[in-house]
């Protein structure tokens, strides 16, 4: 699937709520169903900075396409990491760095957040493309 079809995917699945408190439910859901990061990782120099929750996020490469693990300690945060992991997931660092991200004006999550939470998601963005800039420099190296 492409970073596109799977954000279409997302659109499609939030579109089936018309209150903010289930898209948020489901947000919750979606963050306890996120595959758990290696504890090893759950340390300082995987912990992205901006989020006013704690975040940690680890990057490897595979076969040319970048695997993301993440978690958090709250729980709405741990459901947005979720759905940036399932869009950038298993793809290159090109189509990472490439990609325009429109599901999250297209669900309404940027205008439901906090000011906080709203810093710490374009924390998340930035990181995992940091990620995908770093692995293709290491990959080209």
């Amino acid at each position: 699937m492409t970073i596109n079809e799977i954000q279409d995917k997302i659109i499609d699945e939030f579109s089936v709520f018309d209150d903010w408190m289930d898209k948020y439910s489901y947000l919750i859901d979606l963050g306890k169903d996120l595959p758990p990061i290696d504890a090893s990782k759950k340390d300082e120099a995987h912990l992205i900075s901006g989020c006013q929750s704690r975040v940690w996020i680890n990057a490897e490469m595979h076969d040319g396409k970048i695997f993301f693990t993440a978690d958090s300690d709250a729980v709405i945060t741990k459901g947005i990491i979720s759905l940036l992991i399932r869009t950038y997931s298993r793809h290159t660092s090109d189509e990472i760095l490439n990609a325009d991200l429109y599901f999250i004006n297209h669900i309404g999550l940027k205008e439901n957040l906090s000011p906080t939470r709203a810093n710490g998601l374009l924390a998340m963005i930035k990181q995992i493309k940091l990620y995908a800039l770093a692995l293709k420099t290491e990959q080209n190296g």
